[in-house]
């Protein structure tokens, strides 16, 4: 690892990255990150030990620029930039909605862009980031960005065309997660428990639930028959979830935050 690595807008999945990367054995002094806010970059000095700079010297002096910064504010951001990057950096996205073709009109012709679509768990390394290379990525930008983001979980590639759909699987799933555990814990007091009881049952049903998916290979209609009895209590909760029409809601929301994606990156929204 003899490249250099700046990550520009060192928000909160900016940190997790640059966290990752120190625990994956990377040498604080090749990485370098910016923050809008004084004080935020001499907490991120005193906190990993690396160097806070500017976005232009970032620019001049890193091999490969991670760009984590809103949306609505990479058009600045890249204006800023251009001038100061030389057409063999890697530029790495990690905004929702930004395609490749975006960062390509703006900097140098054959400038290698990686678009990545994190998720919040990559705060505590149990993230999924889905990647897609640009025009002028390389297998060798797709690896240096793996490199980067496998210390915070696990990585995907998917062709540019599934990013809207990525985005909405996976960087908005935690969301629709946090969304069914607030509706059971309302749904577990009502039934009498307290609310902290209720929120672990949950909780270590979700985890308990999560990892037999992961590491049984089982398809999920398998497992979830194998805790349905005829005439159970489970059997009676799922004929009440179709009824509700709760499978439909869920396809209907993924498409929505699709078609959010989708207008993000048009510029429309």
């Amino acid at each position: 690892m003899t490249q250099t690595v700046a990550v520009l807008g060192t928000g909160k999945i900016g940190e997790a990255l640059l966290s990752g990367m120190i625990r994956a054995g990377w040498d604080p002094a090749q990485l370098l990150c910016t923050a809008r806010r004084p004080e935020r970059a001499a907490a991120l000095r005193e906190r990993y030990g690396v160097e806070t700079v500017g976005n232009t010297d970032a620019a001049k002096a890193a091999d490969t620029l991670i760009l984590a910064v809103k949306p609505q504010d990479m058009a600045t951001l890249l204006d800023e930039l251009a001038p100061h990057v030389p057409a063999d950096r890697l530029v790495i996205s990690a905004a929702a909605g930004v395609p490749t073709a975006f960062f390509e009109e703006r900097l140098q012709a054959g400038t290698p862009v990686v678009r990545v679509m994190p998720n919040t768990p990559v705060l505590v390394d149990e993230g999924m980031s889905v990647i897609s290379g640009g025009t002028h990525a390389t297998e060798e930008h797709l690896l240096r960005t793996e490199a980067i983001f496998k210390p915070v979980g696990k990585t995907l590639r998917v062709p540019e065309t599934q990013q809207d759909a990525a985005t909405a699987l996976s960087g908005s799933g935690p969301a629709y997660f946090y969304f069914l555990v607030e509706a059971m814990t309302d749904a577990g007091i009502l039934l009498g428990l307290p609310r902290d009881k209720a929120h672990d049952l949950i909780v270590q049903a979700a985890i308990g639930a999560a990892v037999m998916l992961r590491d049984s290979g089982e398809h999920p209609v398998k497992l979830r028959e194998a805790v349905t009895s005829p005439a159970g209590t489970t059997i009676n909760a799922i004929r009440e979830l179709e009824k509700h029409g709760v499978r439909h809601a869920l396809i209907a929301a993924l498409e929505a935050a699709r078609d959010r994606s989708r207008e993000l990156a048009s510029g429309t929204g």
